[in-house]
């Protein structure tokens, strides 16, 4: 249990340190100290997987005492086969952040380095947090350092960006809070797995179910409330828009698993087909749209968009196979996504621009980064053999039992997908070199190398072996599942 506690709170120390004792006029200090909190953060989140029994369904590494007596709210955290991985993915992808900043960030160093392990540990307390008011805290200490991170480092119109941020997801969470308060009335207790035996009328199960997707589908987020997104991105930083990406949106789809699904059943078996059709318009009219994009963080976006509408679609079609393939979906997007804003933010801190007119031919100047970004690119469109492959088949394969034409509907995505990331390829990393900037470009270092490289192995051994992704969450997910299909009716 120990481990778990680290990986929570460790990063979140780390950078109450770093603000206390670091000072940019010693900016290499604070950035080593910042590298080796993260680092110490990711080993500690080892031994929750190699220690992890897969034997066993339900929660693992528990730790559990009372926080509020008043309120009966406890400190309860623990992992199950769902959640363990997004905590490893979380502290990996926070390394790779600090890593990144390393010669970019040059003001306000040490806030920026202490904005991320904060974030970070704050991200992993969502995932382990098995009391709802926990988890709330959690889920909302999440908006102030990114908004810091957007507001702080991010471009000319960040300040617009942050605001857009923060709002779209404080109001959507507002209404969460009425739920859970709700469910602590009906129950005295704020214990997510208390919650999930609590038998609840149609009528009080839908206006749940609502409740919750009003937070989690700004999140995610979901067609129709998806337009912050591609602003944020724009204007944050790099290391903000990977963790955006990679770690962020994830939260919102977690919730639907850990809440939507086991507490309202009956009223999401009743509602999937309004989640099913959003899911489609995301993966469809959202693919369309990065089709059309200029900009590369724009496009990137917007993909990130439509493939986390097949998390949702895998969600609600009810069946294992299509649930274990919408959380690998989560996990792949985390490498791919990550790695593709690493990539534009290479080219962004050479040439200063993210138009994909502003370049051509990059790979006769930079041929190993082009060798990464071009894999990335493949992985963004579904190339099998790498981790943007797996989840999708899981998805389009389970729905394909379900309903013939959502899961043609749902494929088109790998049509789309490889449409405007081609395009982008094609016209940014080959032909001829055509802008003396591009000419002038220098290849990546060291630093860069090793950060790519480390997401690169990521999405391959995930690609070409996602067996021990599968077989730690199977247990969890059937166990869910067998929980939906009883109904709580009353």
């Amino acid at each position: 249990m120990i481990f778990l506690n680290l990986a929570i709170w460790l990063p979140i120390l780390a950078g109450v340190v770093l603000l206390a004792l670091g000072r940019d006029d010693n900016a290499r200090a604070v950035r080593w100290m910042a590298l080796v909190f993260a680092l110490a953060s990711f080993v500690v989140t080892i031994p929750l997987i190699t220690g992890f029994d897969m034997t066993q369904a339900g929660m693992q590494f528990a730790t559990d005492f009372t926080w509020i007596e008043r309120f009966n709210a406890h400190y309860h955290v623990a992992v199950d086969g769902i959640s363990v991985w997004f905590v490893l993915l979380t502290a990996l992808i926070t390394v790779i952040v600090v890593i990144s900043a390393w010669e970019v960030i040059t003001e306000r160093v040490t806030q920026y380095m202490a904005a991320f392990l904060i974030l970070s540990g704050v991200m992993i307390g969502v995932f382990a947090a098995v009391d709802g008011l926990l988890f709330y805290t959690f889920f909302e200490a999440t908006l102030i350092p990114m908004y810091i991170i957007i507001g702080v480092w991010g471009g000319p119109r960040r300040i617009y960006a942050s605001f857009k941020f923060f709002l779209y997801t404080l109001l959507g969470s507002l209404l969460m809070l009425v739920a859970l308060v709700y469910l602590y009335i009906q129950s005295n207790s704020f214990d997510i797995l208390t919650w999930h035996k609590l038998p609840l009328s149609m009528a009080a199960q839908t206006g749940l179910f609502f409740a919750f997707l009003a937070a989690f589908a700004v999140k995610v987020p979901m067609f129709p409330v998806h337009t912050w997104l591609p602003d944020v991105h724009v204007e944050a930083p790099t290391g903000g828009s990977a963790v955006l990406a990679a770690i962020m949106l994830k939260l919102g789809a977690y919730g639907f698993l850990r809440f939507s699904l086991p507490i309202a059943p009956d009223a999401s078996h009743h509602w999937a087909w309004l989640i099913i059709t959003l899911s489609l318009i995301a993966v469809v009219y959202i693919g369309l749209v990065a089709m059309v994009q200029t900009d590369m963080k724009k496009l990137v976006a917007y993909s990130s968009i439509a493939h986390m509408g097949f998390c949702t679609l895998g969600f609600f079609i009810f069946n294992s196979l299509g649930m274990q393939g919408a959380i690998v979906q989560m996990i792949s997007h985390g490498f791919v996504s990550a790695a593709m804003f690493l990539c534009i933010g290479v080219l962004y801190d050479r040439v200063h621009s993210r138009d994909i007119a502003a370049y051509g031919g990059v790979t006769n100047t930079m041929p190993w980064f082009a060798t990464f970004a071009v894999l990335f690119a493949m992985a963004n469109c579904g190339l099998p053999g790498t981790a943007g492959f797996v989840g999708e088949w899981m998805v389009i394969l389970a729905t394909t039992g379900f309903n013939f034409w959502v899961a043609a509907l749902s494929a088109t995505a790998l049509i789309f997908g490889a449409a405007y990331t081609l395009r982008m390829v094609k016209r940014v990393y080959f032909g001829p070199v055509t802008k003396g900037s591009v000419s002038r470009l220098q290849d990546i270092n060291s630093r860069e190398f090793f950060m790519l490289a480390v997401l690169a192995v990521a999405v391959l051994a995930m690609g070409l072996y996602p067996k021990p992704f599968t077989d730690v969450m199977q247990g969890s997910v059937d166990a869910l599942l067998k929980h939906v299909a009883q109904s709580k009716l009353i």
